[in-house]
């Protein structure tokens, strides 16, 4: 087995005022209407996506402390053809895989998956939705550039 090593610190940790500034953006998404299923979800999806092994392990975890199921963690990957998620789970996590491979694509985000997201969340939820997972995909990227180990996480 392969010894991982963060590269360095989180850089968030290092620039003053950083890591409040991310958080305090993370906390606005969690006082949203917004269930915190859909928000666990998303946060677990995207980390997968972008091979965040940190935020995957750390992620799993808290949702499993917050109740969350097994069946619904482990099949997260797959949810397409799962039978586990609610229509606005899906819309959620169809969105959040959009934004986060926005180059995959000539049409980012198509009408299609905007237009089925609309059907499940207001304008603020929405708001809420994107800045979610505009700052999950921030922790990702801070997390894989400097290595930063899965099961280090303290949330």
């Amino acid at each position: 087995m392969k010894t991982m090593q963060p590269r360095m610190s989180n850089p968030a940790k290092l620039i003053p005022g950083a890591t409040q500034a991310l958080y305090s953006l993370w906390m606005a998404t969690q006082k949203s209407d917004l269930p915190p299923a859909t928000l666990a979800l998303i946060h677990l999806r995207i980390s997968q996506i972008n091979g965040c092994s940190f935020c995957v392990s750390g992620g799993a975890r808290k949702a499993k402390e917050e109740g969350e199921t097994d069946e619904r963690l482990f099949a997260v990957s797959a949810w397409r053809d799962a039978p586990y998620f609610t229509e606005g789970e899906r819309a959620a996590l169809a969105l959040a895989e959009a934004v986060t491979r926005l180059s995959d694509r000539t049409d980012p985000v198509p009408d299609e998956i905007w237009n089925e997201a609309t059907r499940h969340f207001d304008e603020p939820a929405l708001a809420a939705l994107i800045l979610a997972i505009s700052t999950i995909n921030v922790w990702n990227r801070l997390n894989v550039t400097t290595r930063q180990l899965a099961g280090s996480a303290t949330w």
